[in-house]
Protein backbone atom coordinates (compact mmCIF):
# COMPACT_ATOMS: atom_id res chain seq x y z
CA UNK A 1 0.00 0.00 0.00
CA UNK A 2 1.37 3.38 -1.18
CA UNK A 3 2.64 5.76 1.75
CA UNK A 4 0.28 8.70 2.69
CA UNK A 5 1.26 11.90 1.41
CA UNK A 6 1.99 15.07 4.17
CA UNK A 7 -1.11 16.89 4.16
CA UNK A 8 0.44 19.71 4.14
CA UNK A 9 1.94 19.13 0.78
CA UNK A 10 -0.98 17.80 -0.66
CA UNK A 11 -2.73 21.03 0.06
CA UNK A 12 0.30 22.97 -1.24
CA UNK A 13 0.35 25.10 2.23
CA UNK A 14 2.80 25.25 4.74
CA UNK A 15 3.03 23.86 8.08
CA UNK A 16 2.47 27.61 9.85
CA UNK A 17 -0.60 28.01 7.52
CA UNK A 18 -3.76 30.18 8.32
CA UNK A 19 -7.26 28.64 8.34
CA UNK A 20 -8.27 30.88 5.85
CA UNK A 21 -5.13 29.48 3.53
CA UNK A 22 -5.82 25.88 4.30
CA UNK A 23 -9.78 26.58 3.29
CA UNK A 24 -8.60 28.40 0.39
CA UNK A 25 -6.42 25.48 -0.82
CA UNK A 26 -8.23 23.62 -0.61
CA UNK A 27 -11.20 24.86 -2.79
CA UNK A 28 -8.88 25.31 -5.51
CA UNK A 29 -8.24 21.68 -5.56
CA UNK A 30 -11.63 20.66 -4.85
CA UNK A 31 -12.78 22.82 -8.13
CA UNK A 32 -9.36 20.94 -9.94
CA UNK A 33 -10.43 17.50 -9.47
CA UNK A 34 -14.41 17.25 -8.83
CA UNK A 35 -15.63 14.54 -10.18
CA UNK A 36 -18.33 16.52 -11.92
CA UNK A 37 -15.81 18.21 -13.77
CA UNK A 38 -13.58 14.41 -14.73
CA UNK A 39 -15.94 11.82 -15.74
CA UNK A 40 -14.22 8.23 -15.22
CA UNK A 41 -10.94 9.52 -14.38
CA UNK A 42 -9.46 8.02 -11.76
CA UNK A 43 -6.53 9.78 -11.02
CA UNK A 44 -8.55 12.76 -10.32
CA UNK A 45 -10.56 10.71 -8.63
CA UNK A 46 -8.13 9.81 -6.01
CA UNK A 47 -6.51 13.48 -5.60
CA UNK A 48 -10.31 14.55 -5.13
CA UNK A 49 -10.40 12.19 -2.01
CA UNK A 50 -6.90 13.13 -1.14
CA UNK A 51 -7.66 16.47 -0.92
CA UNK A 52 -10.71 16.24 1.14
CA UNK A 53 -8.93 13.73 3.87
CA UNK A 54 -6.29 16.81 4.17
CA UNK A 55 -8.62 19.60 4.51
CA UNK A 56 -10.79 17.43 6.72
CA UNK A 57 -7.97 17.11 9.45
CA UNK A 58 -6.29 20.47 9.29
CA UNK A 59 -9.00 22.19 9.28
CA UNK A 60 -10.24 21.05 12.54
CA UNK A 61 -7.78 22.53 15.29
CA UNK A 62 -7.95 19.61 17.37
CA UNK A 63 -6.91 17.09 14.25
CA UNK A 64 -4.50 19.36 13.40
CA UNK A 65 -3.06 19.32 16.90
CA UNK A 66 -2.93 15.49 16.64
CA UNK A 67 -1.56 15.00 13.46
CA UNK A 68 1.14 17.95 13.91
CA UNK A 69 1.83 15.57 16.55
CA UNK A 70 1.62 11.95 15.83
CA UNK A 71 1.63 12.29 12.05
CA UNK A 72 -0.74 9.80 10.43
CA UNK A 73 -0.35 7.82 13.27
CA UNK A 74 -2.91 10.02 15.35
CA UNK A 75 -5.54 9.92 12.98
CA UNK A 76 -6.42 6.29 14.39
CA UNK A 77 -3.56 4.23 12.06
CA UNK A 78 -4.25 6.36 9.06
CA UNK A 79 -7.41 4.80 8.49
CA UNK A 80 -8.55 7.76 6.52
CA UNK A 81 -10.37 11.13 6.49
CA UNK A 82 -9.01 11.57 10.67
CA UNK A 83 -9.84 7.55 11.23
CA UNK A 84 -13.47 8.45 10.89
CA UNK A 85 -14.36 6.36 7.98
CA UNK A 86 -15.63 9.71 5.94
CA UNK A 87 -17.63 8.49 2.46
CA UNK A 88 -18.57 10.79 -0.30
CA UNK A 89 -21.12 11.84 1.22
CA UNK A 90 -20.11 13.47 4.18
CA UNK A 91 -17.51 14.97 1.78
CA UNK A 92 -19.73 16.86 -0.27
CA UNK A 93 -21.05 17.59 3.13
CA UNK A 94 -18.30 19.88 3.70
CA UNK A 95 -19.02 21.64 0.32
CA UNK A 96 -21.75 23.69 1.35
CA UNK A 97 -19.53 25.23 4.47
CA UNK A 98 -16.47 25.84 1.86
CA UNK A 99 -18.22 26.87 -1.11
CA UNK A 100 -21.29 29.02 0.34
CA UNK A 101 -24.26 26.21 -0.07
CA UNK A 102 -27.00 29.58 0.02
CA UNK A 103 -25.12 31.28 -2.99
CA UNK A 104 -23.16 33.58 -1.12
CA UNK A 105 -21.65 34.07 2.24
CA UNK A 106 -18.49 32.14 1.87
CA UNK A 107 -16.59 35.27 0.07
CA UNK A 108 -16.26 33.36 -3.47
CA UNK A 109 -18.74 34.64 -5.34
CA UNK A 110 -20.01 31.57 -7.21
CA UNK A 111 -23.51 31.43 -6.43
CA UNK A 112 -23.15 27.92 -4.29
CA UNK A 113 -21.44 24.94 -5.24
CA UNK A 114 -24.30 23.37 -6.45
CA UNK A 115 -24.71 26.24 -9.26
CA UNK A 116 -20.62 25.91 -9.88
CA UNK A 117 -20.48 22.22 -10.54
CA UNK A 118 -24.22 22.29 -11.96
CA UNK A 119 -25.68 20.38 -9.34
CA UNK A 120 -22.73 18.62 -7.54
CA UNK A 121 -22.98 20.02 -3.96
CA UNK A 122 -25.59 19.33 -1.29
CA UNK A 123 -28.55 22.20 -1.45
CA UNK A 124 -28.74 23.76 2.14
CA UNK A 125 -31.94 24.38 2.19
CA UNK A 126 -33.93 23.40 5.27
CA UNK A 127 -37.38 24.19 4.47
CA UNK A 128 -38.11 24.49 0.60
CA UNK A 129 -41.15 26.46 1.58
CA UNK A 130 -39.55 28.70 3.95
CA UNK A 131 -37.36 32.12 3.50
CA UNK A 132 -35.23 31.46 0.62
CA UNK A 133 -32.06 33.85 -0.60
CA UNK A 134 -31.89 35.90 -3.84
CA UNK A 135 -29.25 34.57 -6.32
CA UNK A 136 -25.93 36.39 -7.03
CA UNK A 137 -25.64 38.51 -10.00
CA UNK A 138 -22.64 39.51 -12.39
CA UNK A 139 -22.83 42.55 -14.07
CA UNK A 140 -19.48 43.32 -16.75
CA UNK A 141 -18.63 47.29 -16.76
CA UNK A 142 -16.03 48.68 -18.76
CA UNK A 143 -14.91 52.32 -17.79
CA UNK A 144 -12.07 54.80 -19.39
CA UNK A 145 -8.22 53.56 -18.16
CA UNK A 146 -8.93 57.16 -16.63
CA UNK A 147 -11.45 56.01 -14.31
CA UNK A 148 -9.28 53.41 -12.98
CA UNK A 149 -6.62 55.43 -12.01
CA UNK A 150 -8.03 58.60 -10.60
CA UNK A 151 -11.45 56.27 -9.16
CA UNK A 152 -14.45 57.59 -10.08
CA UNK A 153 -18.58 56.93 -9.43
CA UNK A 154 -20.85 55.29 -11.88
CA UNK A 155 -24.88 54.28 -11.76
CA UNK A 156 -25.70 51.54 -13.30
CA UNK A 157 -28.74 50.57 -14.96
CA UNK A 158 -29.65 46.59 -14.32
CA UNK A 159 -33.06 44.83 -14.65
CA UNK A 160 -32.86 42.50 -11.64
CA UNK A 161 -34.81 39.82 -10.25
CA UNK A 162 -37.11 40.83 -7.26
CA UNK A 163 -40.04 39.04 -4.89
CA UNK A 164 -43.61 39.06 -7.12
CA UNK A 165 -45.79 41.99 -5.05
CA UNK A 166 -48.99 39.47 -6.35
CA UNK A 167 -47.61 36.49 -4.72
CA UNK A 168 -45.27 37.54 -2.25
CA UNK A 169 -42.70 35.14 -3.48
CA UNK A 170 -44.91 32.23 -3.05
CA UNK A 171 -45.42 31.32 -7.03
CA UNK A 172 -48.85 30.74 -6.32
CA UNK A 173 -52.15 32.38 -7.15
CA UNK A 174 -54.60 33.68 -5.13
CA UNK A 175 -56.67 30.53 -3.27
CA UNK A 176 -54.13 27.96 -4.50
CA UNK A 177 -50.88 27.08 -2.56
CA UNK A 178 -47.59 25.15 -2.17
CA UNK A 179 -47.59 21.27 -2.76
CA UNK A 180 -44.97 18.76 -2.09
CA UNK A 181 -43.41 18.08 -5.28
CA UNK A 182 -43.94 14.03 -6.29
CA UNK A 183 -40.71 13.66 -7.75
CA UNK A 184 -38.20 14.53 -5.15
CA UNK A 185 -40.28 14.41 -2.06
CA UNK A 186 -39.79 17.97 -1.39
CA UNK A 187 -35.56 17.30 -0.90
CA UNK A 188 -35.29 19.73 -4.22
CA UNK A 189 -32.42 17.03 -5.64
CA UNK A 190 -32.32 13.61 -7.26
CA UNK A 191 -29.73 11.22 -7.71
CA UNK A 192 -28.26 10.31 -10.08
CA UNK A 193 -25.59 8.12 -11.18
CA UNK A 194 -24.19 4.83 -10.21
CA UNK A 195 -21.36 2.96 -8.44
CA UNK A 196 -19.12 4.63 -6.12
CA UNK A 197 -20.33 8.47 -6.99
CA UNK A 198 -23.71 9.30 -7.24
CA UNK A 199 -24.54 12.51 -8.25
CA UNK A 200 -26.95 15.12 -7.10
CA UNK A 201 -28.95 17.33 -9.38
CA UNK A 202 -31.62 19.88 -8.61
CA UNK A 203 -34.79 18.19 -9.21
CA UNK A 204 -36.18 18.81 -12.66
CA UNK A 205 -40.06 19.31 -11.92
CA UNK A 206 -39.82 21.75 -8.88
CA UNK A 207 -36.59 23.39 -9.86
CA UNK A 208 -34.78 22.50 -6.85
CA UNK A 209 -37.50 24.33 -4.58
CA UNK A 210 -38.93 21.07 -3.45
CA UNK A 211 -42.32 22.21 -4.02
CA UNK A 212 -44.56 23.03 -6.61
CA UNK A 213 -47.79 25.64 -7.34
CA UNK A 214 -50.93 24.04 -7.71
CA UNK A 215 -52.03 27.01 -9.69
CA UNK A 216 -48.84 28.95 -10.57
CA UNK A 217 -49.48 33.33 -10.57
CA UNK A 218 -49.60 35.24 -13.34
CA UNK A 219 -47.32 37.85 -12.78
CA UNK A 220 -44.39 35.95 -12.20
CA UNK A 221 -45.73 32.42 -14.12
CA UNK A 222 -45.29 30.50 -10.96
CA UNK A 223 -41.31 31.96 -10.12
CA UNK A 224 -42.09 33.95 -7.32
CA UNK A 225 -40.06 36.53 -8.96
CA UNK A 226 -40.13 39.23 -11.10
CA UNK A 227 -37.41 41.15 -13.56
CA UNK A 228 -37.02 44.67 -12.10
CA UNK A 229 -35.18 47.63 -13.25
CA UNK A 230 -32.67 49.34 -11.05
CA UNK A 231 -29.85 51.64 -10.69
CA UNK A 232 -27.31 51.16 -8.44
CA UNK A 233 -24.53 54.13 -7.24
CA UNK A 234 -20.88 52.27 -8.02
CA UNK A 235 -17.68 53.46 -6.31
CA UNK A 236 -14.83 52.73 -8.63
CA UNK A 237 -11.47 52.73 -6.50
CA UNK A 238 -8.60 55.16 -7.78
CA UNK A 239 -5.99 52.06 -9.27
CA UNK A 240 -8.17 49.33 -10.12
CA UNK A 241 -7.02 46.96 -12.38
CA UNK A 242 -8.62 45.07 -15.60
CA UNK A 243 -10.72 42.07 -14.71
CA UNK A 244 -11.09 42.97 -11.10
CA UNK A 245 -14.56 42.22 -9.42
CA UNK A 246 -16.83 44.11 -6.99
CA UNK A 247 -18.63 42.96 -4.61
CA UNK A 248 -21.86 45.04 -3.53
CA UNK A 249 -23.36 42.90 -0.73
CA UNK A 250 -27.67 42.46 -0.91
CA UNK A 251 -27.85 44.00 -4.24
CA UNK A 252 -28.27 41.49 -6.49
CA UNK A 253 -31.22 39.05 -6.95
CA UNK A 254 -34.41 39.71 -5.19
CA UNK A 255 -34.80 36.65 -1.71
CA UNK A 256 -38.23 35.57 -1.75
CA UNK A 257 -40.65 34.87 1.42
CA UNK A 258 -38.47 37.17 3.33
CA UNK A 259 -35.09 35.85 2.35
CA UNK A 260 -32.46 38.35 1.62
CA UNK A 261 -31.39 39.73 -0.99
CA UNK A 262 -28.05 38.15 -2.99
CA UNK A 263 -25.22 39.69 -3.85
CA UNK A 264 -23.80 41.54 -6.63
CA UNK A 265 -20.49 40.98 -8.48
CA UNK A 266 -19.29 43.52 -11.04
CA UNK A 267 -16.88 42.54 -12.98
CA UNK A 268 -14.79 45.61 -14.60
CA UNK A 269 -13.00 46.21 -17.71
CA UNK A 270 -10.71 49.14 -18.81
CA UNK A 271 -10.15 50.30 -21.96
CA UNK A 272 -6.87 50.99 -23.51
CA UNK A 273 -5.03 54.48 -22.78
CA UNK A 274 -4.31 56.96 -25.42
CA UNK A 275 -1.11 57.63 -23.90
CA UNK A 276 0.10 54.87 -21.05
CA UNK A 277 1.07 51.40 -21.25
CA UNK A 278 -0.04 49.80 -17.92
CA UNK A 279 1.57 46.40 -16.22
CA UNK A 280 -0.49 46.11 -12.46
CA UNK A 281 0.23 49.44 -10.79
CA UNK A 282 3.66 50.07 -13.35
CA UNK A 283 2.64 52.66 -16.31
CA UNK A 284 5.22 53.60 -18.95
CA UNK A 285 5.24 56.40 -21.43
CA UNK A 286 6.69 57.40 -25.01
CA UNK A 287 7.86 60.96 -25.11
CA UNK A 288 8.55 62.45 -27.99
CA UNK A 289 12.03 64.38 -27.98
CA UNK A 290 13.94 66.41 -30.78
CA UNK A 291 16.99 64.84 -31.68
CA UNK A 292 18.99 68.57 -31.20
CA UNK A 293 16.69 68.35 -27.45
CA UNK A 294 18.78 65.15 -27.11
CA UNK A 295 21.98 65.72 -28.53
CA UNK A 296 22.24 68.98 -26.48
CA UNK A 297 20.19 67.78 -23.14
CA UNK A 298 17.26 69.50 -21.57
CA UNK A 299 13.71 69.21 -20.04
CA UNK A 300 10.83 68.06 -21.20
CA UNK A 301 7.60 67.44 -19.35
CA UNK A 302 5.87 64.01 -18.46
CA UNK A 303 2.73 63.00 -18.11
CA UNK A 304 1.73 61.35 -14.62
CA UNK A 305 -1.32 60.66 -12.58
CA UNK A 306 0.18 63.55 -10.49
CA UNK A 307 0.40 66.09 -13.22
CA UNK A 308 2.89 66.63 -15.16
CA UNK A 309 6.44 65.73 -14.10
CA UNK A 310 9.74 67.51 -15.66
CA UNK A 311 12.20 65.41 -16.88
CA UNK A 312 15.69 66.50 -17.05
CA UNK A 313 17.72 65.17 -20.47
CA UNK A 314 21.22 64.62 -20.16
CA UNK A 315 22.99 65.42 -23.34
CA UNK A 316 23.81 62.83 -25.77
CA UNK A 317 20.53 60.95 -24.43
CA UNK A 318 20.31 58.25 -27.31
CA UNK A 319 16.70 57.38 -28.72
CA UNK A 320 14.89 54.59 -26.86
CA UNK A 321 16.51 55.71 -23.71
CA UNK A 322 14.25 54.62 -20.03
CA UNK A 323 13.96 57.03 -17.26
CA UNK A 324 12.23 55.57 -14.82
CA UNK A 325 10.06 58.28 -12.32
CA UNK A 326 9.31 56.87 -8.49
CA UNK A 327 6.17 56.62 -7.23
CA UNK A 328 4.37 57.80 -10.31
CA UNK A 329 2.79 55.03 -11.30
CA UNK A 330 -0.43 53.53 -10.49
CA UNK A 331 -2.04 54.44 -7.29
CA UNK A 332 -2.29 51.50 -4.54
CA UNK A 333 -5.81 49.90 -4.09
CA UNK A 334 -4.61 48.90 -0.27
CA UNK A 335 -3.24 51.99 0.48
CA UNK A 336 0.65 51.38 -0.06
CA UNK A 337 2.86 53.36 -2.50
CA UNK A 338 1.66 53.69 -5.63
CA UNK A 339 3.86 51.76 -8.51
CA UNK A 340 6.61 53.74 -10.95
CA UNK A 341 6.18 55.36 -14.37
CA UNK A 342 9.40 54.62 -17.15
CA UNK A 343 9.49 57.39 -19.64
CA UNK A 344 10.73 56.36 -22.74
CA UNK A 345 12.62 59.02 -25.04
CA UNK A 346 11.81 58.46 -29.11
CA UNK A 347 13.33 60.41 -31.14
CA UNK A 348 11.01 63.01 -33.50
CA UNK A 349 12.43 63.77 -36.61
CA UNK A 350 11.46 67.61 -37.57
CA UNK A 351 9.02 67.84 -40.38
CA UNK A 352 7.91 70.60 -42.66
CA UNK A 353 11.50 72.42 -42.58
CA UNK A 354 11.70 76.03 -43.95
CA UNK A 355 14.54 77.59 -45.59
CA UNK A 356 16.45 78.99 -42.76
CA UNK A 357 16.00 75.25 -40.66
CA UNK A 358 16.81 73.16 -43.68
CA UNK A 359 20.02 75.50 -44.18
CA UNK A 360 21.06 75.58 -40.31
CA UNK A 361 20.87 71.20 -40.89
CA UNK A 362 22.59 71.62 -44.21
CA UNK A 363 25.90 73.86 -41.93
CA UNK A 364 25.37 71.07 -39.07
CA UNK A 365 25.88 68.16 -41.72
CA UNK A 366 29.17 69.87 -43.03
CA UNK A 367 30.24 70.58 -39.70
CA UNK A 368 29.77 67.54 -38.32
CA UNK A 369 32.40 64.30 -38.10
CA UNK A 370 32.64 60.47 -37.92
CA UNK A 371 32.62 61.14 -34.02
CA UNK A 372 30.33 62.99 -33.64
CA UNK A 373 28.15 59.69 -34.56
CA UNK A 374 29.90 56.57 -32.74
CA UNK A 375 26.75 54.25 -32.91
CA UNK A 376 26.86 54.56 -36.70
CA UNK A 377 31.06 53.91 -36.73
CA UNK A 378 30.43 50.72 -34.01
CA UNK A 379 27.67 49.46 -36.49
CA UNK A 380 29.80 50.05 -39.76
CA UNK A 381 32.69 48.13 -38.15
CA UNK A 382 30.53 45.32 -37.27
CA UNK A 383 29.30 45.00 -41.14
CA UNK A 384 33.12 44.98 -42.07
CA UNK A 385 33.50 42.25 -39.96
CA UNK A 386 30.53 40.24 -41.38
CA UNK A 387 31.71 40.75 -45.13
CA UNK A 388 35.36 39.66 -44.03
CA UNK A 389 34.05 36.89 -42.74
CA UNK A 390 31.82 35.65 -46.43
CA UNK A 391 35.79 36.57 -48.16
CA UNK A 392 37.36 33.68 -46.10
CA UNK A 393 34.31 31.22 -46.60
CA UNK A 394 34.76 31.99 -50.38
CA UNK A 395 31.41 33.09 -50.72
Amino acid sequence: MAEKRDYYEVLGVSKTATADEIKSAYRKLAMKYHPDRNPGDKAAEEKFKEAAEAYDVLHDPGKRQRYDQFGHAGMGGGAGFGGGGMNMEDIFSMFGDIFGGRGGGGGGGFGGFEQFFGGGGRRQRNDPNGPQRGEDMTFRLDIEFDEAIFGSERTIDITLPSECPECHGTGAAAGSRRVTCHTCNGRGQVIGGGGFFQVRQTCPTCGGEGSVVERPCRACRGTGHVSTPRKIKLNIPAGIDDGSRLRLAGKGGGGVRGGENGDLYVLIGIRESDIFDRDGQELGVDIPVSPVLAALGGTVEVPTPDGAATLKIPAGTPNGKLFRLRGKGVPSLRGGSPGDLTARVVFEVPDRLDRRQREALEDFQRLATEKNFPEAQRFAQKARVFYSHKEKLGK
